[in-house]
């Protein structure tokens, strides 16, 4: 499975705030989109990316500096990427190598999705699901 075809099924739609917003803002975007990430994005550039886990960690130190702090200075700025055309697995080890749960999907130099890693669990699971009921009805048939 590509990850083409999981953005078929999930969209291409990506929220992305920029980078002078303050980190407050991004927090109440992921709330209201109730998603785990926010690409970071300025006259077409991409910056970065901010997560749920850095609103957490500064609120944990200080709660009064969602409001006053950056997202440019909280995001992570080297993004680990991926390609539409790349095969599933190859995403969830990239994911896993880099420890990272949200990965922004290019195709030629743009942002063409991102994905989480429930996205993939699901499409596993749904390959999996698939599967089996294939080898149901092989087996069925052999029966029969």
């Amino acid at each position: 499975m590509t990850i083409t075809e999981i953005l078929r099924d999930k969209g291409h739609d990506v929220i992305t705030i920029e980078p002078e917003r303050t980190v407050l803002e991004a927090m109440r975007l992921l709330v209201h989109h109730n998603i785990g990430s926010l690409v970071v994005v300025s006259d077409g550039q991409i910056h970065g990316i901010i997560t749920e886990r850095d609103g957490l960690r500064l609120a944990a130190n200080d709660p009064a500096l969602l409001a006053i702090k950056r997202v440019a200075e909280v995001m992570t700025a080297t993004l680990i990427t991926a390609v539409a055309s790349d095969a599933l697995h190859h995403v969830m080890d990239l994911m896993t190598r880099h420890r990272v749960r949200h990965v922004p999907i290019m195709e030629e130099h743009r942002l063409a999705g991102i994905l989480s890693i429930g996205d993939l669990v699901n499409a596993c699971r749904a390959s999996a699901e698939a599967e089996n009921d294939q080898l149901r009805e092989y087996i069925r048939g052999s029966i029969a």
